[in-house]
């Protein structure tokens, strides 16, 4: 038998080492499966052995309860602002006051890109990461301990003789998972965050750790102090030390020995900005002798030793000719402004995008006005604000057809995006066929994106129904496709037809209408055909179905391509119906229970197990229709929900003893 306190360490130094080859280094070995599986096998072990859990275990980083508020913590140091140069005039005149200063002595200066985010001072003792803190007013910031752990390109523990140790840098949010984050929230009917700084702000400043941990953030690092001072006697040996122990640290840095080469680094980057993951707004000089810096010294606000090289704001002012709109993969109609080009930062720009209706309203934008529009990296061109009304203005209506298939838009009550809700239009098909065999739906393996793409790019489906046409043929006229493997596939396919309702009613790619939502509308209704001719008012009787999801499967069923789509699965041979199984006897019958904490004992899926086998019912949310909330270690929100309904609550010998006694 294998010793747990070993097996538990070498999991932690192996999921160590894989964040460090995935998050820092760009340099994967194994697949995501590979790593999950490695984690899932961690907990588990944690989970049956609570005393050898540790604070600086990777399993840590999925986020702890949400917290009532920030706690302010003053710096070992203050964190400084910096003084800014706009232009090359203002960056030689602070070297020629460097020079003064030092007297002619030789000197060097480290440029660094400066990057666009919230900066974090992170504390270590004895190699564990123990405290994060963000900068605040410069002298006292905020504890952000939780949220920062979440971050996987921060380590939690380093190899280092030093006994404690601050390290200071800046957290940002990539431009793909900037846009990400927005079009996500484009769906929730969220308000757009302005930009990746605020985005990353405003993810480390939320209250759930989990939210931060959903969102992909950096930490990018560039001080290395003991005591509040630096660590070396110069910037470089910091970084370089930085690197060693595992931190990120951005590669696009240089030593130079005059401000010429300076400026020709931020020349260079100033025109490479755009091909950069996240956004920078300018370069950072350093002197980078330590001694020469205390030489130098300090105003009240900035250093003497350190400046900011801004680039000039990538904007321009330019017409509004028109607005087209675009549908994109998930059927969501976004607005496009089509511009007179306008040269900005070396490109010409003919379009920029304008999000959704609300934001043209809140811009009072019309055909024909003058914009300004703002340019960042390789992401389309946004419009800022009317900069002045045209002579000849038009206004800009949504249309209330698809201007791809036709099909019915409909826009939620609350939302701020229209979309199109034909799961076959071409602009969303091969998202829906994506969605329609993905794990957990349909979980037809071998379909992912180089098979749709082609399959659909070659005009072989043009339909998620006709998957169920595909043939080996087919699939062996494909690039990269062998007899073996599309056999395979299209034994896949055919298996996928023994998965039951509540699998094709999620595969549909109704809105709010996952395997949970699935689940419930088959038991409630028994078949597809009572789904679809339900009203509002009867599918909202279906558990956990409110009226912005009974409204969502409504529209979808009598939309009539949506309607052709059905008949066609049915033709395929998919169920449409479901087999109501009887209510399980036992104590527990008739009753439904929320789980919330860690429970002293029992895993969450052991508890859940217990109940449903002594005929309970196990929810995921509160409501005043709850039987009681089971609670354990850290529950969060749910018990406040609980106790406010009045829902009783029960810990783990209350529920067993529970089981026993009713």
């Amino acid at each position: 038998m294998k010793d747990p306190a070993g097996e538990i360490e070498t999991l932690r130094e192996e999921l160590r080492r894989h964040e460090y080859l995935y998050y820092v280094v760009d340099q994967p070995e194994i697949t995501d499966a590979e790593y999950d599986a490695l984690m899932r096998r961690l907990q588990e072990l944690e989970r049956q052995h609570p005393e050898l859990a540790t604070p600086d275990s990777p399993s840590r980083r999925v986020g702890g309860k949400p917290r009532e508020g920030f706690v302010k913590v003053r710096h070992s140091a203050p964190m400084l602002s910096l003084d800014n140069a706009l232009n090359e005039a203002e960056l030689r005149d602070f070297d020629r006051r460097v020079r003064d200063l030092l007297e002619g002595a030789r000197f060097r200066y480290v440029v660094e890109l400066k990057m666009d985010g919230l900066s974090m001072a992170t504390h270590f003792r004895k190699g564990s990461f123990i405290e994060a803190v963000t900068r605040g007013d410069g002298t006292v910031g905020e504890d952000v301990t939780e949220n920062a752990r979440t971050i996987r390109s921060l380590p939690l523990r380093v190899a280092t003789e030093r006994d404690a140790f601050e390290v200071r840098g800046e957290t940002v949010m990539n431009r793909r998972a900037f846009e990400r984050l927005n079009a996500e929230r484009d769906e929730r009917g969220l308000s757009r965050f302005a930009n990746p700084r605020n985005a990353a702000a405003g993810s480390l400043r939320v209250l759930e750790p989990q939210i931060t941990a959903s969102r992909r953030l950096d930490y990018y690092t560039y001080f290395l102090l003991v005591d509040g001072r630096p660590a070396a006697e110069s910037h470089w040996a910091s970084l370089e030390e930085l690197v060693r122990m595992g931190f990120k640290v951005s590669p696009h840095r240089k030593l130079c020995s005059d401000v010429d080469e300076v400026l020709a680094f931020c020349a260079e980057w100033e025109a490479k900005r755009g091909e950069l993951p996240f956004e920078i707004d300018g370069v950072v000089l350093k002197v980078d002798s330590i001694e020469q810096q205390r030489r130098l010294g300090s105003t009240a606000k900035a250093p003497r030793w350190a400046i900011a090289y801004k680039y000039a704001a990538r904007q321009a002012v330019t017409t509004v000719e028109g607005i087209e709109v675009q549908v994109g993969r998930t059927g969501a109609l976004t607005p496009v402004a089509h511009l007179k080009p306008v040269e900005v930062s070396g490109v010409t720009v003919s379009r920029a995008t304008l999000h959704n209706e609300d934001e043209i309203e809140r811009l009072g934008l019309h055909i024909g006005d003058e914009v300004v529009i703002e340019r960042s990296g390789d992401v389309i061109p946004r419009v800022v604000r009317v900069h002045s009304q045209g002579s000849y203005r038009k206004p800009f209506r949504m249309p209330l057809h698809c201007p791809v298939c036709g099909g019915k838009i409909v826009r939620e009550e609350g939302e701020a995006a229209s979309r199109c809700i034909n799961t076959n239009c071409s602009a969303r098909l091969k998202e829906s066929i994506l969605h329609f065999a993905s794990r957990g739906v349909m979980n037809i393996d071998g379909v992912g994106d180089a098979l749709v793409d082609q399959l659909v790019d070659r005009g072989l489906v043009a339909g998620v129904a006709d998957l169920y046409s595909v043939t080996v043929d087919t699939l062996m006229a494909l690039e990269r496709m062998g007899e073996k493997s599309a056999g395979n596939i299209v034994r896949n396919i055919e298996n996928s037809k023994n998965n039951p309702l509540p699998r094709v009613l999620t595969a549909l790619g109704i809105r709010f209408v996952g395997e949970r939502t699935a689940v419930f509308l088959a038991e409630a209704f028994g078949s597809m055909d009572a789904i679809a001719a339900a009203s509002v008012e009867e599918l909202q009787e279906a558990e956990e179905v409110g009226p912005k999801v009974a409204e969502s499967v409504f529209q979808f069923f009598r939309e009539p391509r949506n309607q052709e789509l059905v008949e066609r699965l049915r033709a395929a041979g998919l169920p449409f119906t479901y087999q109501l199984g009887r209510p399980k006897a036992g104590p527990l019958k008739g009753l439904t229970f929320v789980l919330t904490g860690s429970l002293p004992n029992l895993s969450r899926d052991d508890a859940k197990k217990l109940i449903e086998t002594a005929g309970g019912k196990v929810v995921g949310s509160v409501s005043k229709k709850t039987s009681y909330l089971v609670a354990g270690d850290d529950p969060g929100s749910k018990l406040d929900k609980a106790q406010q309904l009045g829902v009783p609550v029960l810990g783990e010998e209350q529920l067993l003893d529970l089981i026993k006694v009713e």
